[in-house]
């Protein structure tokens, strides 16, 4: 989205990107590397990109081979396994093989410009090493914040005297082109960005924990921010520009954070392993998500994710697909594309209420 509004839609980039889809995709913890998957094409000595045809071998999951399939642009992995260094090498590489004309680095939400401390941070580690790469790389950088807050690390009141120069702002002819890959992709933040985009307001519930994120007027901006100032303020960034691999910077993060985003993937994998197996029941779910609804009206939420009523129902991961496709044939009115409209359903609700 951002590259076709910015330089316009004949342009084609080159997306250096995680291959780390969180545990509702890919039950193997942390990120994953060039030796999980099948497929891979070398476009540099340590950058490898993420075809159409690639697959990632079992029992990692990636959303980056369909992602390749339905968008023109070239997907690179990102490799943090070798640290901070690696990183750098990788961006080093690419920059003398394409020679590009411009260098966005994207963060959806702004918790690349937390310090570390901040109770609601929960996933700095990836932002850290990119931000740590970026500014070790001689050459001009521009780090964009789309959607301040969005990914719900941190408060948009905090984030706020943190955003430089607005860039652009969202609007649903931006997100038009991506709206079939929006029918499926997980990314919670993106989805909510498309959404505020497309007028969407409210509060939305997110991920396993519920935490409520307010969709304003805000929530489709991009800004630029000094790279700079926001190494300033991360300290994890700071204490891995030397890391050789991934397993230092974990030890930075328990360090700084107080925990590993990854560590709280090992200890959910493990306990998901030991849960039995459940069947989508279309009657029991549908009579759970409307106590869900009601309990969610309860705490002030508009909308969720499909992420968050697929965690919240205890269901699998592997099921989400399948319960999103039952919720939207039962309640289409309840579909306000990417997110779920809980508010519709008391409507809607109370409409047949004798």
């Amino acid at each position: 989205m951002l590259h076709t509004a910015l330089y316009g839609e004949d342009d084609q980039a080159v997306i250096l990107t995680y291959a780390w889809d969180r545990l509702l995709i890919d039950p193997v913890p942390g990120p994953r590397g060039p030796e999980n998957f099948t497929g891979l094409q070398p476009l540099t000595p340590a950058v490898w990109a993420v075809p159409a045809k690639a697959r990632p071998i079992a029992p990692a999951g990636s959303t980056l081979p369909r992602l390749a399939t339905e968008l023109p642009h070239t997907f690179a992995l990102i490799d943090p396994h070798h640290g901070v260094e690696g990183i750098t090498r990788q961006l080093e590489e690419l920059l003398s093989h394409f020679s590009p004309e411009s260098i966005d680095l994207l963060d959806v939400g702004g918790d690349i410009l937390a310090r570390g401390d901040e109770p609601t941070l929960k996933s700095p580690l990836a932002d850290a090493v990119t931000l740590a790469a970026c500014c070790q790389v001689n050459a001009p950088i521009r780090l964009l914040v789309a959607g301040p807050g969005l990914d719900g690390e941190l408060p948009p009141d905090e984030l706020r005297d943190l955003l430089g120069p607005l860039i652009h702002t969202f609007t649903a002819k931006d997100v038009e082109p991506i709206s079939s890959v929006l029918e499926w992709h997980p990314s919670e933040a993106t989805g909510m960005l498309a959404a505020t985009a497309r007028g969407v307001r409210g509060t939305c519930e997110m991920r396993d924990a519920g935490l409520p994120v307010p969709l304003t007027d805000e929530g489709p901006t991009v800004h630029e921010v000094d790279l700079d100032e926001a190494l300033s303020r991360n300290r994890l960034a700071r204490a891995i520009m030397t890391t050789a691999t991934l397993d230092e910077v974990e030890a930075h993060s328990r360090e700084i954070c107080g925990y590993s985003e990854i560590d709280y993937e090992r200890n959910k994998a493990t306990w998901l392993k030991e849960q039995p197996p459940v069947k989508l029941d279309p009657q029991a779910v549908l009579a759970q998500l409307d106590q869900f609804e009601a309990e969610a009206r309860n705490r002030g939420v508009t909308h969720t994710t499909f992420r968050r009523i697929t965690e919240a129902l205890n269901l699998n991961g592997s099921l989400r697909e399948d319960l999103r496709q039952l919720l939207i044939s039962s309640r289409p009115e309840q579909y306000a594309a990417p997110l779920w409209n809980i508010t519709a359903a008391s409507t809607h609700r109370t409409s047949r209420t004798p």
